[in-house]
């Protein structure tokens, strides 16, 4: 099919009526009668109208589908209860044993072989390809099985300017969204590899390149609805198509909408990551949108007094291997090689780029938890610490002029610099010189 977009114009939305017009020219009921239909969604922790989406497509196709199901993209996310995905979808105890008793929930399960099933590898010549000669190595692809049971996968989700991709949406929810641990951890690492400043609000990435191509390695009937969401959570614009086309035309809308630039650094940025990030693994998007306006020497915040976990999933390893940058673990790389790479991402993320010379680590910025972690293991986990009830953060507004931000709701927009560094410039303007 070909691509079907609604795009709101400045100050305006795209609204419900809009929403079920394009749902219907995407979906005619007559061609899903008797269809098995598997809606693939995002956790919590992703701002969207999915209720809106999935009542639409619902009342569309519904009671003329086989099934209509929901599996939830965790990647290596907690799994969702009954209760918090049917608050995901917006829908009532009430509706979810009346009106939907029908639809089934699924959680992913990335670290369970029986829910998975290989699709293929990624050769050495791929990863070397792909990488731009960063990797060189064969990487299992798998994905959840529960794709291949069903005539129609569609993909529900939005898109926003992400650390280790550039933009999410499209065959991310795919990979890793529904997928292995090792094709995960693969490209997560190369994410981190190029590091969050390189990659972040560029399109055209290394690691966009191998999810679209381990994304075409699922021959499922693949149809992707992507979401521009603004911080109200009103549509600024929705694609339908195939997960490349309409990511593609989604992130065009997502650049100009999720994108503050700032003509000079700050020194001091307070950055409050909202309740729907649970621990320190999923509010370091705190951290990472706000990086690259981080002044030389600064520091940033992650003020997030309801976190009191580092991470719900991988909590064990996190406390063994702390928060580094990029280098700490590359120039040890025989003491760090056997932990999951996309942990090894994560912790270089949150943590910042920064030097390891004969033995000493220098970041660039320091980063504080001012969350419900004690101060004993965040200095464990080589992160400054704050009692969060120190801090007012009233006190931090309004103080731009002095080098001070405050962010009240941080983890979706993407703040960046007018003119930043040469060290900072993305892939993607490497990419317009050549």
């Amino acid at each position: 099919m070909n691509l079907l977009a609604s795009t709101a114009q400045t100050g305006s939305t795209v609204s419900p009526v809009q929403v079920a017009e394009l749902v219907a020219q995407a979906c005619p009921a007559a061609d899903y009668r008797g269809k098995k239909v598997l809606l693939i969604v995002p956790d919590a922790t992703r701002t969207a109208p999915v209720g809106l989406m999935f009542h639409t497509l619902f009342q569309q196709i519904g009671a003329v589908t086989a099934n209509f199901d929901i599996l939830i993209a965790l990647g290596t996310h907690q799994p969702m209860s009954e209760a918090a995905i049917c608050d995901r979808l917006e829908i009532s105890a009430a509706e979810r044993a009346a009106t939907y008793g029908s639809v089934r929930f699924f959680n992913h399960e990335w670290d369970n072989p029986a829910a998975l099933r290989n699709v293929g590898t990624l050769t050495k010549a791929d990863t070397r390809e792909l990488s731009d000669g960063l990797f060189e190595l064969d990487v299992p692809v798998e994905i959840n099985r529960r794709v291949f049971d069903y005539d129609q996968v569609v993909i529900i989700g939005p898109v926003f300017p992400h650390e280790v991709v550039g933009f999410s949406g499209g065959n991310k929810y795919l990979f890793p969204g529904v997928a292995g641990p090792e094709i995960l951890n693969f490209f997560h690492w190369l994410g981190g590899c190029v590091t969050n400043p390189m990659t972040i609000g560029n399109k055209w990435t290394p690691v966009r390149r191998v999810v679209d191509r381990v994304g075409a390695m699922v021959k499922v009937s693949k149809l992707c609805m992507a979401m521009v969401v603004r911080p109200d959570k009103s549509l600024a614009g929705l694609f339908i198509g195939t997960p490349e086309a309409a990511w593609d035309a989604a992130a065009d809308v997502s650049r100009a909408e999720h994108i503050v630039f700032r003509d000079q650094p700050y020194h001091t940025v307070l950055s409050c990551a909202p309740k729907m990030y649970e621990d320190v693994w999923t509010a370091g998007k705190a951290m990472y949108k706000l990086e690259p306006v981080v002044a030389d020497g600064g520091e940033l915040i992650i003020h997030a007094p309801h976190v009191t976990e580092v991470s719900v999933t991988h909590n064990k390893t996190m406390h063994a291997i702390g928060y580094h940058c990029r280098d700490y673990f590359l120039k040890q790389w025989d003491q760090f090689k056997d932990y999951p790479w996309g942990v090894l991402a994560h912790s270089t993320h949150v943590r910042g780029i920064g030097t390891f010379e004969n033995g000493v680590e220098k970041c660039r910025i320091k980063v504080t938890l001012a969350t419900g972690i004690p101060r004993e293991v965040c200095e464990r986990i080589n992160m400054g610490y704050r009692d969060p009830a120190s801090i007012d953060v009233e006190t931090y507004a309004n103080r731009e002029a002095e080098g001070v931000l405050l962010v009240r709701k941080a983890g979706e927009m993407l703040f960046k610099l007018s003119n930043p560094p040469a060290w900072q410039k993305g892939v993607e303007e490497a990419e317009k010189s050549t």
